[in-house]
């Protein structure tokens, strides 16, 4: 009788020991399963928010560069006014007063509209008192590009570090022969900042003010390459102005 009850016992242990096996193997299968749908959601997941990751990357790294872009404007304009940068060669005729009446007509719209500069970068490798182009002379033909050199060699077309600066200036003179007068009266400064890589002659180069229509520098997050970073528009004033030379530019001061 004890016997039987042992052999009973081994039995149904036995059986217990199957049915635990049979279990576990089944439980580890729908783990696997699970892991399998687990892994495909955060997939399916990655693969939608991709984009909104890369588009906020990118505009990050355009903001910086813009940031940057206006530094470099900034201290571009601050070294006019301190006379430690020559002034730009690139000059625009103004004639804002009326000789007879002495009424002023804004001709601003004229002044932020000068072109663009030709795609092609000239030889910044070595730029002359920073600028890579300016004329020997007031010229409205010429453009002035200063280099701003960020990651050294001076500026070339393939960097995307680098900062070419376009400025140009107001005058009054009738002859360009006299322009340099206003270097010292006073003058309207326009500033636009591009990038290096802009000038790979792959695009032509624009302006923030197109046929009346603003540019848009956040376009596809990085930006556009060929529209400038910042413009600016400022007055400068040497240590020679006099307030008449300055009234004399808004048709005299009463």
């Amino acid at each position: 009788m004890m016997r039987r009850k042992q052999f009973i016992q081994q039995i149904t242990v036995a059986n217990i020991a199957k049915k635990v096996k049979s279990l576990e193997s089944g439980e580890g299968g729908f783990t696997i399963i699970e892991s399998l749908v687990a892994v495909m959601i955060v997939a399916i997941l990655m693969a939608a928010i991709a984009p909104a990751l890369v588009l906020s990357f990118g505009t990050r790294v355009q903001a910086r560069r813009v940031e940057l872009a206006s530094q470099s404007a900034r201290a571009y304009i601050d070294g006019i006014k301190a006379g430690s940068i020559n002034v730009p060669n690139q000059v625009v005729l103004l004639n804002e007063v009326n000789s007879t009446n002495k009424t002023f007509n804004s001709q601003r719209g004229t002044f932020s509209g000068v072109a663009a500069p030709s795609s092609t970068l000239p030889t910044c490798s070595s730029p002359t008192n920073g600028y890579c182009q300016n004329g020997s002379a007031p010229t409205t033909t010429t453009t002035s590009l200063y280099c701003v050199d960020r990651d050294g060699g001076g500026c070339t077309s393939t960097s995307s570090r680098d900062f070419v600066i376009q400025a140009f200036r107001s005058t009054k003179a009738t002859t360009l022969s006299t322009a340099n007068d206003d270097a010292t009266k006073g003058y309207l400064l326009g500033v636009r900042v591009y990038r290096a890589d802009a000038f790979n002659g792959s695009g032509s180069l624009k302006t923030m003010k197109a046929n009346n229509s603003k540019a848009r520098t956040f376009t596809a997050g990085l930006g556009d390459r060929f529209t400038p970073l910042i413009e600016i528009v400022t007055e400068v004033a040497s240590q020679q102005t006099k307030f008449d030379d300055y009234c004399a530019r808004f048709g005299g001061c009463q």
